[in-house]
């Protein structure tokens, strides 16, 4: 099974952005509002407000934000900066609905729109479906988005992933984004992208391959790449499958003193998920950082050790019993 925790970004796909983000689960998921935020009143009003949010975190927006991604996304006269980063921002946890994920889906799926518009709405609609695949539907209140916007999302981002008129960047984050709620046709997809000898498919492949199993060997080779942001994917995925094979290339990159910060968050976070009882002592050393978002990365690789040493010893003791 996939590991709980998740080296991934809100909204980005492969080779979206340099640093990672960690997707932020908000406690309470907001609806659209009905508020005005201003972005009738003028354009300007439109780009501040965005500004302001894009610079907020998103537990802290308003309640409205939804409402005013909203209504950027769907006015043929807002910018395109303004609407690229609206459809980013929709896909976060705390305002993603179905209302909003249709309007991402519709963007997506429109040969009028640009493609980097399209990419963009493609990838902010894989958080949701990751959340939903995991939590199911018997609860409504655990997943922001309904069985039947999920299922429609699913539809639309194979058919532009197949589709022979599908700009590529477009068709490459609609695999990212759908490969959070593993599908069979996602294996061949993987396969062919991965051996496609195309770099930036490559990239979507290794991406891909965190979520769906059966790719340990194109893991262990892709953590040899030259490509450092192949190379960092591999490192992701071969953490979130507890990949053992992994071990020891991943921990050399913990002593390189050329690692890129990106790259040593990831794998500090792959050594706790790969031999959790050897963890502790493996990152002793960084545990005491002066830099603050490493240190805190240790903290959290060793807690997560813990937790899964101790259901790995569960599991035994109940197997020997």
């Amino acid at each position: 099974m996939r590991k709980s925790f998740r080296f991934v970004q809100a909204q980005d796909g492969a080779g979206s952005a340099d640093v990672p983000r960690h997707a932020i689960i908000a406690k309470d998921l907001v609806g659209l509002g009905s508020g005005n935020c201003g972005i009738e009143r003028n354009r300007e009003g439109a780009h501040m407000d965005l500004k302001t949010l894009l610079d907020t975190p998103p537990w802290d927006w308003p309640e409205d934000a939804g409402r005013t991604f909203w209504r950027i996304l769907t006015d043929p006269r807002s910018k395109e900066s303004d609407r690229l980063v609206a459809a980013e921002l929709a896909g976060d946890f705390t305002v993603i609905n179905d209302e909003l994920a249709d309007t991402l889906v519709t963007v997506a799926s429109s040969a009028r729109e640009p493609e980097p518009l399209r990419a963009q709405a493609a990838i902010s609609l894989g958080p949701a479906l990751e959340q939903a695949d995991i939590d199911g539907f018997e609860d409504p209140d655990d997943v922001p988005i309904t069985e039947h916007t999920f299922l429609t999302i699913q539809e639309s981002l194979e058919k532009l992933y197949l589709g022979k008129s599908t700009p590529k960047e477009v068709r490459r984050r609609s695999l990212e984004a759908s490969v959070r709620a593993p599908q069979t046709w996602h294996q061949r997809a993987i396969e062919q992208a991965y051996s496609s000898g195309d770099k930036e498919w490559m990239l979507t492949a290794v991406f891909a391959m965190r979520w769906v199993r059966g790719f340990d060997d194109q893991i262990l080779a892709a953590l040899k790449s030259s490509d450092l942001e192949i190379k960092y994917q591999a490192v992701v995925a071969a953490g979130n499958w507890g990949l053992d094979a992994a071990w020891s290339p991943i921990v050399e990159l913990l002593s390189d003193a050329h690692c890129p910060k990106h790259f040593l968050l990831a794998a500090i976070g792959a050594v706790g998920s790969i031999r959790p009882d050897e963890a502790p002592e493996i990152l002793v050393d960084l545990a005491n950082s002066d830099d603050e978002e490493i240190a805190e990365a240790v903290e959290e690789a060793v807690a997560l050790a813990g937790v899964a040493s101790d259901e790995d010893d569960s599991e035994e003791d109940e197997w020997v019993h």
